[in-house]
Parts: structure tokens; C-alpha cells; sequence
């Protein structure tokens, strides 16, 4: 099946995947293994459930970083086990499901993929079930889920194993971070500060190959002067109209 292994600790492992440069994960204890993303579609998260299955027979407990598709749609094929994610994940995914499901079904389309985009039509995912922030205890191993802070989104989960950080988009390597309508650029620097403080030696992106606590750095910085030229621009574009600025308190009063 498409895709390769990457361990990045002792039975912590990311899956890399060409299609989108998606990095999930796959955290095994003695007791129970977590997912950590689903993949885009039904299609793929059972391509992704059968090779998580011809690694380990243990029960399944998932973690769901954020609600853009390509991260959580192939949830059905885990089920039934627990899911995880905060609840603004969970009411993301109802609510924009079926956007997502258009904007991409066409991207696809346009991309002269029919296949990715019918299964991705087709796909109906189910919304987290179970609660995050939460330490799960998988038998000799503790996985802490954990809200930093806003950035990718205003839902951001990470998962932290050992000195392993799943970062979910609020990192990613081989392409700048993507910066959304959804995205809190305000917050993403200092939510990129609480990661760091963690002292990870290895950070699992959302897309990308895994990274080092440096790289994060980079991308905090590379974040933070973006914030700040977004700022700038901003005021700039209020200093630049101070008659219209006048007129309109002239008019409320």
C-alpha cells in the first residue's frame, strides 16, 4: 500500500504519504495503540486501518488533531473505538463536512483524479465521540492529548509521547504552514512557544517529514514576522483613510 514507516521513537511511528505530503501516526502500548489522524476519505482511512492492523492487534483509541478533511474523514473505518478531540474539532466537523466534501470532490475532479474525488464524495465522517484534553493511559505508555493554544486552527490538538510531539498542523515541513480563514496567526507563535517548552526531540508534522524542535523554532519566527507584517498592514491601511475614519464618526454621531 502507498505510503512508508517512519519510527521516530521506541514503538512511536509516523506515516508518510505522497498524497498531500499527509504525516499520521501510530503510538503503541502494551494495552492499546492510538491512531493519531484518519486520512482524507473512506478510501483511504482503510488503507490506513489495514496497514495499522498488520502492525498490531490491540485495541484502538484514535486522536483526531483538527477537522480539515484530509486529517480526519476516513475516521468511519477505526469505528468502533474511542475518538479524540476537543469539542470545537467535533462541531467543526459537522459543520463543514459537506463544504469540505465540494471544495475538495472538485479540486479533485479538476486535478483529473475521478477516483479520489468520488470516494471523497462519498465519505460521511463521524465526529469525535470522546473529550480531549486527556492523558490516556495504553498500558506502560502515557499519551497526553493536549490544547497549546490556537493557531492552524482555533481547535489545534497535539499529542505528546515520550519526548515525541504529534504536532498536527501547527508545524509542517517540506511547504510553509498553511495559513487558513480559519487560522489564529495571532496566537500560532506563542501556541508554538508551549509547544517548545515541552522539550520534544522530535516533532511529527501534519505534512512532512519529522523535525527537530529547531525547525519549530524557524517556523515560530517565520510565524511571528508574519503576524507582524500583518499588523503593520493593517494599521497602515487604517492611517491611510483618516478622512473616511472621520466621515463615518461624523455620520454616527
Amino acid at each position: 500500500m502507498e505510503g512508508r514507516w517512519i519510527e521516530v521513537g521506541d514503538g512511536v511511528l509516523a506515516r508518510r504519504h505522497a498524497e498531500l505530503d499527509l504525516t499520521v501516526g501510530l503510538v503503541l502500548g502494551e494495552e492499546r495503540a492510538l491512531v493519531v489522524d484518519t486520512r482524507g476519505d473512506a478510501r483511504q482511512g482503510a488503507e490506513w486501518a489495514a496497514v495499522v492492523r498488520g502492525v498490531t492487534a490491540l485495541p484502538l483509541v484514535v486522536a483526531i488533531t483538527h477537522a480539515h478533511f484530509d486529517h480526519c474523514f476516513g475516521t468511519g473505518a477505526f469505528l468502533p473505538c474511542p475518538v479524540y478531540a476537543l469539542p470545537a474539532c467535533a462541531a467543526a466537523v459537522t459543520a463543514t463536512a459537506q463544504a469540505q466534501r465540494a471544495e475538495w470532490a472538485a479540486h479533485y475532479r479538476s486535478e483529473d483524479d475521478p477516483d479520489t474525488a468520488d470516494a471523497l464524495a462519498a465519505t460521511d465522517p463521524p465526529p469525535p465521540d470522546h473529550v480531549a484534553p486527556v492523558t490516556l493511559d495504553l498500558g506502560g505508555r502515557r499519551a497526553d492529548l493536549l490544547h497549546l493554544g490556537r493557531g492552524h486552527t482555533d481547535h489545534d490538538l497535539v499529542v505528546h509521547v515520550d519526548d515525541v510531539v504529534f504536532a498536527g498542523d501547527l508545524v509542517e515541513q517540506g511547504a510553509p504552514p498553511s495559513v487558513g480563514a480559519d487560522s489564529v496567526l495571532s496566537e500560532w507563535p506563542d501556541t508554538l512557544d508551549e509547544l517548545l517548552a515541552r522539550e520534544p526531540r522530535v516533532v511529527v508534522p501534519g505534512h512532512g517529514d519529522p523535525v527537530d524542535a529547531a525547525f519549530v523554532a524557524r517556523q515560530r519566527d517565520h510565524l511571528a514576522e508574519l503576524r507582524g507584517s500583518t499588523r503593520r498592514g493593517r494599521q497602515s491601511e487604517r492611517h491611510s483613510h483618516p478622512t473616511r475614519l472621520g466621515e463615518s464618526a461624523a455620520r454616527s454621531t
